[in-house]
């Protein structure tokens, strides 16, 4: 099954326009956009009482098209309208519909709030006046839905235009919008879910699947599996979750190559202090090494520098993480091998390709196409961009993911399924998914060290 699609508001037009350029009535995709979301609203509310909030576009028209619906499902359905229809299709949407039409401003609460006034496409807030009086309805609701976006959201960017309050189901009308997944304005849209309307839709830019994994073949072994070498430096605590992390992913073997002495760690995984960077260069010359990952506790004082450069110079596939990206800030488009992977932060991000214009999305593309490698921009809203176009974006992360040491677990996490996948994009997805997956597993309050407990159930989950 391909994965649920991401169209921003001009890619949702575009898709819309070859349907009606094949013969598809504009009405006739309203009438499947405000049926599919009925559907939802009947099956999560039934009988109970229902407001439904119209605007003079499209969004509006959808919102008539539900209060039909519903209305003859026998729902006590009411209508407030923020002004007349102005669109050709809500003309008709509004025409089916026979009730009276109340004013927003004078509409009593309602057991369910349906938000059918702006969609995709706004590019300017609310009046004051209509966000406050939307805000109100949606508090006093039991339960309350957004129609494809709530009214106040800028599609693309999911920055907030004005007040937007919490919904209990957003309704992403055909797909996803990027606001669906980018903060703040998901942590707004309650459950998501998306109807299919049965456009045609390219999958260039997806939400995060759940991996698909393969265990070992019988004739396997450690190097068959994939090896993967670990450079620390001199804050060894974060290489060891990060290479305990790749232990775990389903790669064969790791090794560390460390500047301190070692501590405590698990057993399984091959030590090896080197001081002397010549030594480091000629240990990573290994052609058994299918990924190299750098950054993890790596410093930043000359030696890193050094370590780092010995990295790069490998000829190896690398993930490049934490202080390997601050030691390349400024230097990114010229030193990054073609074929990395990158995990910057927020923080690390901008001090590596700086203060690029757009949304996440299209800052994570820029950095891919800058580096000619696949960029994992971490966060409440990761996004793994490559460098080709392609776009993943994950779901619902784990608030808990914000303490010391998990971004040192998905860096080698994506170490290891590079090693075993040999492919960045892949490597990259799967180690996000994984990732939040153990997180998940983990429960509240967790630290990074539970990650590495929660990992196998994870990956056994996949196979």
């Amino acid at each position: 099954m391909a994965p649920d699609p991401i169209l921003t508001a001009a890619a949702m037009r575009a898709a819309e326009q070859a349907a009606f350029d094949a013969g598809v009535d504009p009405y006739e995709l309203m009438e499947r956009a405000g049926a599919a979301a009925a559907q939802i609203i009947w099956r999560a509310g039934h009988r109970r009482d229902a407001l439904i909030l119209c605007g003079p576009g499209n969004n509006g028209g959808d919102g008539f098209v539900i209060a039909h619906i519903l209305r003859e499902l026998s729902v006590p359905v009411r209508v407030a309208s923020l002004c007349d229809s102005r669109t050709a299709s809500a003309l008709r949407a509004r025409a089916l519909w026979d009730g009276p039409v109340e004013s927003l401003a004078d509409a009593a609460p309602a057991a369910q709030l349906v938000d059918a006034l702006f969609g995709t496409g706004l590019t300017r807030g609310l009046d004051a006046a209509v966000a406050e009086r939307l805000g109100a309805l949606v508090a006093h609701a039991n339960h309350s839905y957004a129609i494809d976006l709530p009214s106040g959201v800028g599609t693309d960017d999911g920055q907030l235009l004005s007040a937007v309050p919490k919904f209990d189901v957003t309704i992403a009308l055909g797909a996803f919008k990027p606001a669906h997944l980018l903060q703040p304005a998901a942590s707004l849209m309650g459950k998501l879910v998306r109807a299919d309307i049965g456009l045609t839709m390219p999958q260039d830019m997806h939400v995060l699947a759940p991996p698909r994994l393969r265990a070992p073949v019988a004739a396997a072994h450690k190097y068959s599996r994939g090896l993967v070498g670990v450079v620390g430096g001199i804050m060894p605590g974060a290489a060891a979750l990060a290479a305990a992390a790749a232990a775990h992913s389903g790669a064969g073997m790791v090794r560390r190559y460390d500047a301190s002495p070692r501590e405590a760690g698990p057993h399984a995984i091959v030590h090896q202090q080197i001081e002397d960077e010549t030594v480091l260069s000629d240990a990573l010359s290994d052609a058994r090494l299918a990924s190299v990952l750098v950054g993890p506790g790596l410093g930043r004082e000359d030696g890193a520098q050094v370590r780092l450069d010995a990295a790069l110079a490998c000829k190896r596939p690398l993930v490049l993480d934490a202080d390997a990206l601050t030691l390349l800030a400024g230097k990114a488009e010229t030193h990054v091998p073609a074929g990395s992977i990158l995990t910057p932060h927020e923080g690390e991000f901008v001090r590596l390709f700086g203060d690029l214009p757009g949304s996440k999305i299209d800052r994570a593309l820029a950095g891919a196409r800058m580096t000619n490698a696949v960029v994992v921009y971490k966060g409440a809203d990761s996004v793994i961009a490559a460098p080709d176009g392609r776009v993943a974006m994950a779901r619902g992360a784990s608030v808990w993911l914000s303490t010391a040491g998990t971004g040192d677990v998905l860096a080698g996490l994506a170490a290891g399924r590079l090693a075993v996948t040999g492919d960045p994009f892949r490597a990259a997805c799967e180690a996000v998914w994984l990732h939040g997956d153990a997180a998940r597993r983990a429960g509240p309050a967790f630290v990074a060290d539970d990650l590495l407990a929660a990992l196998p159930a994870a990956i056994g989950s996949r196979l």
